[in-house]
């Protein structure tokens, strides 16, 4: 069976971990440091990557759990909707009611 990762990812996954122990990795965008191990697999990986090295593609989140994340969103949303709407309603009935008691 042929090998999933190259040795050249292995080494670069390699070099990552020992950044990590040394306390001198540090993540991209915000330079923070990297104390997580699965972060700093996976920035050896995406640095592999970009070099060409043999690394399989990032796997997708499954259909079924894209599902279950869409049904719980929706459902919040619309309880949220609901609840918003009537307080608002209620709020700027009161509002007008209030206002044209002060004016009169």
């Amino acid at each position: 069976m042929a090998r999933k990762y190259s040795k050249g990812s292995a080494r670069k996954v390699e070099r990552a971990m020992k950044k990590r122990k040394a306390g001198t990795l540090k993540s991209g965008r915000s330079g923070k440091k990297v104390k997580s191990r699965k972060q700093a697999i996976a920035i050896g990986l995406s640095e592999a990557r970009k070099e060409g090295k043999k690394v399989p593609k990032k796997k997708a989140v499954k259909k079924t759990a894209k599902k279950a994340v869409k049904k719980t969103a929706r459902k919040t949303t619309k309880r949220g909707a609901t609840k918003k709407r009537k307080t608002t309603k209620r709020k700027t009935a009161r509002k007008r009611r209030s206002g044209a008691k002060a004016r009169s």
